[in-house]
């Protein structure tokens, strides 16, 4: 019993990075934070790799410090990490065949509410009983 729960507590606390990011001045913490809120955790699905506490994120925040370090631009990182994630990872997905849908979904289901409401507001305006003079309220 006592197991279980120490199991569980240990589960519940938040994963930490066992050591932190050391950067060499401010300009290549902010292109790292940029780039972090650019990417998306492939585990939380709705944070960005900055804002995810799950240990995969902690491992790819290593990963793209350590790309950094070895001199790749945010293009390269980006493409490395799109690679052997997928476009998924991006929070922004480059518009092409297999994104137009992520693009311009929304958009093309809204002009359709669009159209229903039209159809069916007209097709009630036609339909309405004419006034009957007779007619007491």
């Amino acid at each position: 019993m006592w197991l279980a729960l120490s199991s569980a507590a240990a589960h519940a606390q938040a994963v930490r990075d066992a050591t932190p990011l050391e950067f060499n001045d401010a300009a290549e913490e902010r292109r790292f934070n940029a780039l972090l809120a650019e990417l998306r955790c492939v585990m939380c699905q709705n944070q960005s790799l900055a804002d995810s506490n799950a240990q995969i994120a902690h491992d790819l925040r290593r990963e793209v410090f350590d790309l950094m370090r070895s001199g790749r631009s945010d293009r390269e990182i980006k493409a490395y990490l799109v690679e052997r994630y997928g476009e998924f990872v991006l929070y922004q997905p480059p518009l092409g065949a297999s994104t137009w849908l992520l693009w311009f979904g929304p958009a093309l289901l809204l002009l359709a509410g669009a159209v229903l409401v039209a159809r069916i507001v007209r097709k009630r305006s036609r339909g309405a009983v004419p006034e009957d003079p007779d007619q007491e309220w």
